[in-house]
């Protein structure tokens, strides 16, 4: 749970990153919301799995014509210690016959403003993804389409987000 104030692009000096996490990804209003902020680099932890979710990964990209890093962990049932607490839940008789021996299988992606998958997808092993980002890539391809720019038609479409923060907890006076 968070709140308007934590939905910010960082400027990294070369680049500016921004992202949600998970399903978040399919809300077009808070990922319209970091694009007008100027998202260069864009991260989207997850646990989403197949080819539906690496769609998902490069519409982003090309929608809003920035880099696209698609994070997926990978947990082989080896790696979990015979002491772990609940192990026997976690990988609970038949399990593995039935599922296989990967309890999250990966799906790591890195996808250009095009569109196009740079590196990836990984699944089922662990593999670090390298790619060179040419960020003069993202401005030129803005200058085609610009989602928060002429295309955005500001003269009749809006988007008002509340930035104020929302503690958990709220002390009153009395």
């Amino acid at each position: 749970m968070g709140d308007g104030s934590t939905l910010a692009v960082v400027d990294a000096g070369r680049a500016r990153i921004g992202g949600l996490i998970c399903w978040e990804n399919y809300m077009p209003l808070a990922r319209f919301h970091l694009y007008a902020q100027g998202v260069d680099v864009w991260l989207a932890p997850t646990l989403a799995q197949g080819d539906g979710w690496i769609a998902t990964m490069c519409h982003l990209a090309r929608e809003n014509r920035m880099f696209v890093v698609g994070v997926n962990p990978v947990l082989h049932a080896d790696q979990v210690p015979a002491g772990f607490p609940a192990r026997d839940r976690l990988l609970a008789p038949g399990y593995l016959e039935q599922n296989g021996p990967w309890l999250e299988g990966g799906n790591t992606v890195l996808v250009a403003p095009d569109g196009s998958v740079l590196a990836g997808p990984v699944r089922e092993r662990e593999e670090t993804l390298i790619a060179d980002l040419d960020l003069r890539t993202v401005a030129t391809a803005r200058r085609h389409m610009d989602p928060v720019g002429h295309y955005h038609r500001p003269d009749i479409l809006r988007l008002c987000v509340d930035t104020s923060p929302r503690p958990a907890v709220t002390e009153l006076n009395r």
